[in-house]
């Protein structure tokens, strides 16, 4: 009889487990905010899409027109670079100042935590994974304090709105093993 109950304990406790499991593949706002949430705790917002090698030189002459200029102006003004621009030859040379070494190459400054989900679309096969489309709330974490200015704000729109009051953006998950997952 004790044999048969703990025999009979073991299966609940399966049955519980496998029950816990399955929840996690239901598209409900929690999953799919645990799901945005893993992503962005292992991946940083970054001013730039990938890393900028320095020293780095932009050309100054009229026609010249270097995407990433005012981008670097801002980051000297917050501390981030020194500059010093040749008007001979019609260059500007960037380099990392002591407090720019401590900050990654691509100026990352925090990373989101969703805070509500705003809507999704039903999961729907594509490619032989069910995907879902989703809108959601979030607050940016972490936020460096060089960040904290006006004229970075204004050369980087991207970062003005993450940091803004409450901020939205959409995504698409797939359904992994793991539950809901951003593609990587």
């Amino acid at each position: 009889m004790a044999n048969q109950r703990r025999m009979v304990g073991w299966l609940l406790l399966l049955l519980l487990v496998v029950a816990g499991c399955n929840g996690d593949k239901k598209a409900t706002p929690e999953n799919l905010t645990r799901g945005l949430n893993f992503y962005f705790s292992n991946n940083d917002d970054c001013l730039f899409p990938s890393a900028i090698r320095f020293p780095y030189e932009a050309g100054t002459a009229s026609g010249d027109v270097d995407k990433n200029k005012a981008g670097l102006d801002a980051l000297a003004a917050a501390g981030l670079l020194k500059s010093l621009e040749d008007r001979d030859i019609h260059v500007k040379r960037y380099e990392l100042t002591p407090y720019g070494n401590r900050v990654p190459p691509r100026f990352c400054y925090g990373h989101r935590v969703v805070t509500s989900i705003v809507s999704f679309t039903p999961p729907t096969a594509v490619n032989r994974q069910l995907t879902t489309q989703v809108d959601y709330h979030y607050k940016m974490m972490d936020v460096p304090g060089w960040s904290d200015s006006d004229q970075i704000r204004k050369t980087f729109p991207a970062f003005a709105n993450a940091t803004s009051g409450n901020p939205e953006d959409h995504a698409t998950l797939v359904l992994t093993v793991n539950g809901w997952r951003i593609p990587e």
